[in-house]
């Protein structure tokens, strides 16, 4: 049997054989999830002992999609929205550099606090600017889609 790695996959990515697990559990769990109901499941322990779970729609959810990550052979990090960020985890989180990032706190897009000498982003400030400007991104390219739709009609 094939010796399983037990990092995190913040630190790494899935192999072959967590790629299959989790495509099998996903398959599963999809087969069980009904829109916006919980999803019943039985698991079998030892001893031929089943035990019944019962999962909230959110936590259905979630699950489904750290198994798509995983099943498509992707890593991942899970970030307590009460996480305390540093700069650089922050702009890796947008995507964007670190001193583009230092800008959008100084400018007051997002708030921050210092400890010492040191910006630090609560992660729920993050995820909600982050909202925000893909929000705003979807209506900006919504509006130049009406724009060119009208401008073909012309």
């Amino acid at each position: 049997m094939m010796m399983q790695a037990k990092e995190a996959f913040a630190e790494r990515l899935p192999d072959q054989v967590e790629i299959e697990n989790a495509d099998s559990l996903r398959r599963i769990l999809a087969s069980q999830v009904n829109g916006d109901e919980a999803a019943e499941l039985r698991l079998a322990l030892g001893g031929k002992q089943i035990e019944p779970v019962t999962l909230a729609p959110a936590l259905a959810a979630s699950l489904m999609e750290l198994l798509r990550l995983v099943s498509s052979g992707r890593g991942f990090r899970m970030i307590p929205v009460d996480a305390e960020l540093t700069t650089q985890q922050a702009a890796d989180l947008l995507n964007v550099s670190r001193p583009h990032l230092v800008k959008l706190l100084e400018d007051g897009e997002i708030a921050f606090f210092k400890t010492g000498r040191h910006r630090r982003v609560k992660a729920a400030d993050l995820f909600e600017y982050k909202k925000k400007r893909d929000t705003d991104r979807s209506d900006a390219l919504s509006d130049l889609a009406a724009m060119d739709m009208e401008s073909d009609l012309l």
